[in-house]
């Protein structure tokens, strides 16, 4: 990586020797050699009051003979992730990626090839001008992750109402992995994953008027949903899903698809709340209206149902959280759950509930689980009680119960698919009033993507997943 001022620092991994010359447009000259070792080049003046940063490559000579041209690899397609450097073909191969670094709210990207003219020796080159992406890419069955580099976005090409966003952080929901997997059937070929994501803006267009650059903002997961009643077009424009999501370095949107993230949150907080965040608010305050002394159940402990536990609290109510890990129960605790429940030592865990409540029942089920738990959340439910149904985490079949329960107690189901950009704000508006800290279980880097996707699908996480980029 490149600092942002003092030496210029190569960290490159097991390389053939090589050096490298590359020129600024201001004249200012840097070399780069690798031999197994870390490399610092020292240049003139600060890098960080130098912008724009232009780079043009010049010669590029192995010192141990000429370069070979190789088997083009195009851009990380078919040599599983590149970037993790891992399962190259026995031939000699290009192969693209990239680093960055940035300077002065501009992010500046190195796109690069290994080049592998052996099946040993390594060399790098470097170009400027684009960013980084991950996309989904068909298999046989499913879709692979691949990591791309594509053109930057230009300020100069925004509409007069986008923004340009810096993307620094993004989380994963249990949505991804069911795009990932295909479990849902649906076409997202060439696609950015993710939905949630927060960033820095650094370009406006020019009648933008809600944000200036330096702004840090979340994307809305519906970006044309501004406030009202659900509409079924918005499915037509959801991030990660038909549009493209968070996971590249630069995105470009409208003004009214972002919002301000929390007052002193940092990226990777601000990027838990466009989709778990937002639908534990709207299941709980919009849509459930709930009231200080009110009791609730939440369903495991991912990100929507900590929100909802974190929300619960601080609007006064008792939360009874179920899960399969006492560890995890544990951390629940401390958050301040009232009572927790092990579903696997307790399989009919709304008797529990049952007890727990005196005999009512409680006022709020917040059901992630879908047809599999279903039946045991209409029997925790109180009378006058409220389901909202939110989640598919045992699949997408029809409940096997009766559904007399909700007859009998007069239970209102609402089921909720995230929220509105006012209901965004809303919810922000909250959260600077009330301290709430999100629960990130674990932070994972750009290059580390499908790992961080592997580990969610594990269920080994509490609360929330984060890829910084």
């Amino acid at each position: 990586f490149l600092s942002q001022s003092g030496p210029l620092v190569f960290k490159l991994p097991r390389t053939a020797a090589i050096a490298v010359r590359v020129r600024l447009t201001d004249k200012r000259r840097i070399q780069m050699r690798s031999n197994d070792v870390l490399e610092v080049v020292q240049g003139r003046g600060d890098p960080a009051k130098r912008i724009p940063l232009r780079l043009e490559v010049g010669t590029i000579q192995a010192e141990n003979g000429p370069w070979k041209e190789g088997l083009s690899g195009g851009h990380g397609d078919r040599t599983r992730n590149p970037l993790r450097g891992t399962s190259f073909p026995m031939m000699p191969l290009t192969i693209r990626l990239s680093s960055k670094w940035s300077l002065d709210y501009r992010k500046h990207n190195l796109t690069g090839s290994i080049h592998k003219p052996t099946l040993k020796s390594y060399a790098r080159f470097f170009s400027m001008d684009d960013c980084r992406r991950w996309i989904y890419r068909k298999n046989s069955t499913s879709y692979d992750l691949v990591a791309q580099t594509h053109p930057a976005p230009s300020p100069d090409d925004l509409k007069p109402h986008e923004c340009l966003v810096a993307v620094k952080a993004v989380s994963l929901n249990y949505r991804d992995r069911i795009q990932w997997r295909n479990l849902a059937g649906r076409n997202v070929e060439g696609k950015v994953p993710a939905s949630d994501g927060a960033g820095e803006i650094i370009a406006v267009g020019s009648a933008v008027s809600r944000f200036k650059p330096g702004d840090a903002v979340a994307a809305c997961f519906f970006p044309t949903w501004k406030s009202g009643k659900f509409d079924l077009g918005y499915h037509q424009a959801d991030l990660g899903g038909n549009l493209d999501g968070m996971l590249r370095d630069l995105a470009v949107f409208d003004q009214d698809a972002l919002v301000r993230i929390p007052d002193g949150w940092s990226f990777a907080q601000a990027a838990t709340l466009p989709c778990a965040g937002l639908t534990a608010w709207v299941a709980l305050v919009r849509r459930g209206n709930l009231q200080p002394g009110q009791s609730v159940c939440v369903l495991g402990t991912g990100g929507v149902s900590i929100f909802a536990l974190q929300f619960a609290k601080l609007l006064g109510a008792k939360v009874v959280v179920t899960s399969g890990s006492d560890a995890k129960l544990e951390k629940a605790r401390q958050l301040g759950a009232d009572h927790g429940i092990n579903y696997r030592e307790t399989p009919e865990w709304s008797k529990s509930v049952w007890a727990w409540s005196e005999g009512r029942g409680v006022d709020h089920v917040v059901e992630v689980g879908g047809p599999g738990t279903f039946e045991q959340s209409m029997k925790s439910v109180a009378a006058d009680g409220h389901i909202a149904l939110i989640g598919v985490l045992t699949g997408f079949g029809p409940p096997t119960a009766s559904l007399f329960p909700l007859l009998a107690r007069n239970v209102r189901l609402n089921g909720i698919y995230v929220g509105s950009r006012d209901d965004f704000e809303a919810m922000v508006a909250f959260l600077n009033s009330h301290r709430l800290t999100p629960q990130i279980d674990r932070t994972f880097r750009f290059e580390q993507t499908p790992e961080a996707f592997e580990y969610l699908e594990s269920a080994q996480h509490f609360g929330k997943i984060v890829i910084e980029l």
